[in-house]
């Protein structure tokens, strides 16, 4: 069993695998990232982008795939911050486990999203 901390909410996942999805602020474009929670990090699996701009570029790896700028992962990070200005129309979508929730659509402090390690 594997958990993941979301702000102060913690969250047992049967599954390391989450989807976190929004929609960009500006460019109203969809993005879609792919994680596993470790024991100490979390791991990029792949990213998607349907379309690009306002600082949305597809990175140099990314391959166009139905209409979706996929890139590969990789990335490995302690914890994922979202900032919520409250300014956007629709929060982050966080799926687990086959349930999707929405989270962090009040404008406040940032989110965090991390391994439960040292915080249970």
């Amino acid at each position: 069993m594997t958990c993941l901390a979301v702000g102060a909410a913690l969250l047992a996942l049967a599954d390391p695998v989450i989807t976190l999805s929004w929609t960009h602020s500006v460019e109203q474009t969809e993005w879609v990232e792919t994680w596993e929670v470790g024991p100490e990090r979390l791991t990029l699996l792949h990213s998607a982008l349907k379309g690009s701009g306002a600082g949305m570029e597809p990175g140099p790896e990314a391959e166009l795939e139905d209409g979706w700028w996929v890139s590969p992962g990789g990335l490995e990070v302690p914890e994922l911050l979202l900032a919520a200005s409250g300014a956007t129309a629709s929060p982050w979508t966080l799926c687990a486990d086959g349930t999707c929730r929405e989270i962090g659509g009040a404008a406040g402090p940032p989110l965090a999203l991390a391994p439960c390690s040292g915080r249970e």
